[in-house]
């Protein structure tokens, strides 16, 4: 016996805007720990490393012919964000059904079908929709590029102390903080993706439950060989005093 069973009433989208629930971002900024004198002693044992590339025997620079030109202290942005993603969607489908031989018409009230011969076996193709729904979630750390970040990047020292009004420091050094959406932007891209063969939306919905951009301080010191003219640059953890790797 089959069992009948009553179609649920779907109520299907006729427009395209995905319900977005956003939430508000949150700034943090770090103070440096390392006093930028201590930095710019600790980089006198650095600033040779910096022209090694050079360092054949006939063309090694002497300690005295590198010279500190600048230091200058800027904020380095993290982004920590959270995010979901749900669509309840229909897509077109194909079901064969084999049926027997003395079956002349199938009758899915108000259509009829009549059978067809297959390889010697009598079936009948229906064209329906099917439902899906299709979940996403992530929790992603990226740098000011909307790159993966690995948690290790970060310093996570006990000691490391948030400023009391984050606004005003970053308006003080003149840093360019991310655009307002570049997070959401970010983690939607990675997430929020209606599939290929989608052909009505039931339900959509993206949300984003938490949202921080934390900047962390950092020294920037310019180096010049005199012989040469040559320029390098030498970036430290303002909190580590760890050297940072460039890209």
């Amino acid at each position: 016996m089959t069992e009948t069973v009553s179609a649920e009433s779907v109520v299907i989208s006729t427009k395209t805007s995905t319900t977005e629930k956003i939430a508000e971002r949150t700034n943090i900024v770090f103070r440096p720990i390392v006093d930028p004198d201590l930095i710019k002693i600790a980089c006198e044992k650095l600033k040779e490393q910096l022209f090694a590339k050079f360092a054949f025997y006939w063309f090694q620079p002497k300690f005295e012919d590198i010279h500190f030109v600048s230091l200058e202290k800027y904020y380095e942005p993290y982004i920590l964000i959270r995010g979901k993603y749900f669509i309840d969607y229909l897509r077109k489908a194909t079901f064969t059904l084999r049926v027997p031989k003395e079956v002349r018409e199938v009758i899915l009230s108000p259509n009829k079908y009549v059978p067809v011969t297959s390889r010697s076996n009598r079936i009948v193709k229906l064209d329906a929709e099917e439902r899906l729904i299709k979940e996403a979630k992530a929790f992603l750390i990226l740098d000011k590029n909307g790159l993966d970040c690995s948690a290790n990047d970060m310093p996570s020292l006990p000691s490391m102390q948030p400023e009391e009004n984050p606004e005003k420091t970053l308006r003080e050094f003149g840093v360019e903080e991310l655009n307002e959406n570049a997070d959401v932007n970010f983690v939607k891209e990675r997430i929020a993706k209606r599939p290929k063969d989608m052909t009505r939306i039931v339900k959509e919905t993206f949300e984003v439950t938490e949202r921080t951009v934390i900047y962390f301080p950092r020294y920037k010191l310019l180096f010049r060989w005199v012989k040469t003219g040559e320029e390098k640059m030498l970036v430290l953890d303002a909190i580590t005093a760890e050297r940072v790797k460039q890209p």
